[in-house]
């Protein structure tokens, strides 16, 4: 079994440096236009059986364009959207105390949001359950930036300075064999 993790395509967000979190932006021109330039990688790969995509619009959109391609069914987990920043969400990346937050794991981010361990136990969660019930296929994931970073330290080992430089781009394709 392979699985393949990516995230999303470019949001205006994105493009702004600005935290999004949990609120649900369409993805820009640009991404869209990745989504398409992932869905020809994708092909080419030809070993995908099914997509199984976090349901926050700019996830479902990328997955949809990668499904048109592919002829690939998509479902969605609720345990894939992305992290909860709290009270961080819409601010700039250098809000003050936003990067201290982020790297105390056991934290609530902004107040009310979720901790790293917290977003770890659900990603976790669904990762076990993709593994157990698609055992016979090769599953690609299209989530988030920081549910795409807890899918790494599912699979590899990371110091806390490594989990705090790790970082994925819109549309990059990880393979991971299981």
């Amino acid at each position: 079994m392979k699985i393949y993790s990516t995230r999303h395509g470019q949001t205006d967000y994105n493009l702004k440096d600005l935290i999004q979190g949990i609120t649900d932006n369409e993805l820009n021109q640009t991404g869209i236009s990745q989504a398409y330039e992932l869905a020809e990688k994708v092909s080419e790969k030809s070993d995908i059986d099914i997509i199984i995509s976090s349901p926050m619009k700019r996830a479902y959109r990328t997955a949809s364009i990668i499904s048109e391609k592919n002829n690939l069914d998509i479902i969605t987990d609720e345990r894939l959207r992305e992290w909860d920043y709290g009270r961080y969400e819409g601010m700039e990346r250098t809000a003050e105390g936003f990067a201290e937050n982020k790297s105390q794991f056991g934290v609530k981010m902004g107040g009310n949001g979720e901790s790293v361990l917290q977003l770890a136990h659900r990603v976790y969660s669904a990762l076990d359950d993709i593994i157990k019930n698609y055992s016979d296929k090769n599953v690609l994931i299209v989530c988030h930036g920081g549910v795409c970073r807890i899918i790494e330290t599912y699979f590899h080992d990371l110091t806390t300075q490594s989990y705090n430089n790790w970082f994925m781009g819109n549309c990059q394709l990880i393979e991971y064999n299981v």
